[in-house]
């Protein structure tokens, strides 16, 4: 059976598997298990991280990687998701799409006949979360039992992967959001389902108290940039500083997916000072996808 990653309820249950060998990779090295290998990287959204760790997890395995913008292929141009699948299944092993739609994501997945792998759509972002708990492990050395507290815009695809990750993982999901920014429902049912415990507010004293990990992300996402002076507006008070750091755990950590932009969702005192593992949070953007690879063609 064909194995993608759309969502992190796809590697639900093999989650803290994968983030072991990622960390055992990292510690004790790895082989070339994806030697003439190759993996096909579809971007209709500009990256650093993504292209750069995918690139480098699949030479780091012994494959390679070859980059796709939408202008370079027919894709943008007209020709069909559905054919685009077909034909690019006949060339690579696996493909990994980083788009506008979730929609669109699915539509690839349904008809390629090898992996595919989100690497961002407008619901989820697995393969970042991936990183984040990754790091969570190596800082915390467990998942069940801690606290993570995220600030910011509560209905996009990091919060929505990192609820669903907390649940599966057994930790408790705190979101502190303006209320027309929380989560869509069908993430918190999922969350539920899981039996994962998740807490919903707007900004108040007590957000983020005795938080293991404090999170947030960009307030303008790629594609909501029309929206971005009211998006201003209404997130002004949301900034992590070193107060809202004060009210989590004297050894909790800081979190960002990048790229941060500084003195909107995060200060740079926060996002570079000692609590903060947001380079190390970025570099296992690669081991993550090293393991996640290696699950996704039946290695792991």
């Amino acid at each position: 059976m064909k194995r993608d990653v759309i969502s992190i309820l796809d590697i639900k249950d093999d989650f803290e598997k994968i983030m072991d060998d990622a960390i055992s990779m990292k510690k004790n090295g790895y082989e070339k298990v994806l030697n003439g290998k190759i993996l096909a990287m579809i971007f209709e959204k500009s990256s650093t991280r993504t292209r750069v760790s995918f690139e480098t997890a699949m030479h780091n395995l012994g494959g390679y990687a070859m980059f796709l913008s939408k202008n370079d292929i027919q894709l943008g141009r007209g020709e069909t998701i559905e054919d685009t699948a077909k034909v690019l299944s006949r060339y690579v092993d696996v493909i990994m799409y980083r788009a506008y739609s979730n929609k669109n994501m699915r539509e690839l997945a349904d008809n390629a006949t090898v992996p595919v792998i989100n690497g961002l759509d407008d619901q989820e972002h697995p393969c970042q979360v991936a990183a984040d708990f990754m790091t969570i492990k190596e800082e915390k050395g467990r998942f069940e039992g801690l606290k993570m507290s995220y600030f910011g815009d509560g209905d996009n695809n990091m919060a929505h992967s990192l609820m669903l990750a907390a649940a599966i993982t057994g930790m408790k999901m705190e979101i502190v959001s303006p209320r027309k920014y929380w989560p869509n429902y069908y993430y918190i049912d999922k969350v539920r389902e899981l039996g994962g415990e998740i807490e919903i507010m707007e900004m108040n004293e007590n957000a983020g108290k005795d938080a293991d990990i404090i999170v947030t992300d960009t307030w303008v996402s790629m594609g909501d940039e029309a929206e971005k002076e009211e998006r201003l507006r209404i997130f002004n008070g949301y900034t992590v500083n070193d107060e809202i750091m004060k009210r989590a755990k004297p050894d909790a950590i800081f979190m960002h997916c990048l790229p941060a932009y500084y003195g909107y969702e995060v200060t740079k005192e926060v996002a570079h000072g000692k609590q903060s593992v947001i380079f190390d949070e970025a570099e296992n953007r690669m081991w993550a996808q090293m393991a996640i690879l290696k699950w996704v063609l039946n290695l792991l």
